[in-house]
């Protein structure tokens, strides 16, 4: 019995018009969302030879401004919470809230909490594999390109890490479960899912698809954070401290994260057993501290067990953003 994977059967919960939702937020986030960044690109570029090369590999290599080709990637993540915004609300008749948790309103201590421990995690190790191998980090620092990366960061890559938590761990982990009548199947499915939209990320193409380990395996993080605590916060308070902090402090010219960071990494890409740790020891770490700290109990029955539909189920009327 899983409280937050119920939260589906408030509304309207049709099969297609899962599939109606999916197919308008893809088009809100790929299609309409992407429009500025091409706009941006074509002014970019010498003629349409120029475009579609840089299409078919990276935009990035048209000199469009780190900060501004950063804004606009996340603008069509934004213009994809915007539609799986509008869809929850319009098409699933529930309220946004019921994506987000199961709780009567969001509980934004508990997004707080896991951002800033994730954040003094990743900090910490970014900066003693800066100080134990200072060879391989170059020194970036420039003021005012830094920190319009600072401002754009903490304002609006929030946009881009919640829509991937809330569509993944909240919208497909909530359908899946009303599919398949359990919590596991959808764990597996959103993790795997989540894995294989970071394929296409360059760091995929350097270091081949061992990288799934560590993409499938944060994605089997968040959905046990989600399922052990009835809610996304902790996955969204944890996957925006990792893209922010990612963001500012070390940058390198192969990532699919390419700023102005205080740091560039010249290292030749590999794969290592940094690679495996914060999958096999980090996260396993990090689980029993949120355990602890939030009292997480029957295991088994949350990320395991059957999902029946509540004899009575109240509408949740609290609202997201007021909305």
């Amino acid at each position: 019995m899983n409280k937050f994977i119920q939260q589906a059967y408030k509304g309207k919960n049709d099969w297609y018009l899962y599939l109606i939702t999916f197919f308008l937020v893809v088009i809100g986030w790929q299609l309409i969302g992407i429009i500025p960044l091409v706009v941006v690109a074509i002014m970019h570029s010498k003629d349409m030879g120029e475009f579609a090369k840089a299409a078919g590999d990276n935009f990035m290599s048209l000199g469009i401004n780190p900060n501004l080709f950063l804004f606009l990637m996340i603008f069509m993540f934004a213009m994809g919470l915007w539609a799986l915004y509008l869809c929850v609300k319009f098409i699933h008749k529930r309220t946004f809230t019921s994506l987000v948790t199961s709780r009567k309103k969001i509980d934004w201590k508990r997004i707080l909490f896991a951002f800033m421990l994730w954040g003094l995690v990743s900090t910490v190790f970014t900066f003693y594999s800066i100080f134990t191998e200072p060879e391989m980090y170059q020194w970036n620092f420039k003021p005012e390109p830094f920190f319009t990366l600072v401002a754009i960061s903490f304002l609006f890559l929030p946009l881009q890490t919640s829509f991937e938590e809330l569509f993944f761990r909240g919208y497909l982990m909530q359908g899946f479960g009303l599919l398949f009548k359990n919590a596991l199947i959808p764990l597996l499915l959103t993790a795997t899912f989540f894995g294989l939209l970071h394929g296409a990320n360059p760091e995929v193409e350097k270091l081949g698809m061992i990288m799934m380990v560590y993409y499938i395996g944060t994605g089997l993080l968040l959905g046990i954070m989600t399922l052990m605590d009835e809610g996304t916060e902790l996955a969204i308070g944890f996957h925006a401290a990792n893209n922010i902090f990612a963001a500012i402090w070390a940058t390198s010219t192969w990532t699919v994260f390419q700023t102005d960071a205080l740091y560039i990494d010249t290292s030749e890409p590999s794969v290592g057993f940094e690679l495996f740790f914060p999958v096999l020891v980090i996260y396993p770490i990090l689980l029993f501290i949120f355990s602890k700290k939030y009292g997480w109990t029957n295991w088994f029955k949350k990320l395991v067990g059957r999902i029946e539909r509540p004899i009575a189920i109240q509408d949740d009327k609290t609202s997201f953003l007021e909305v």
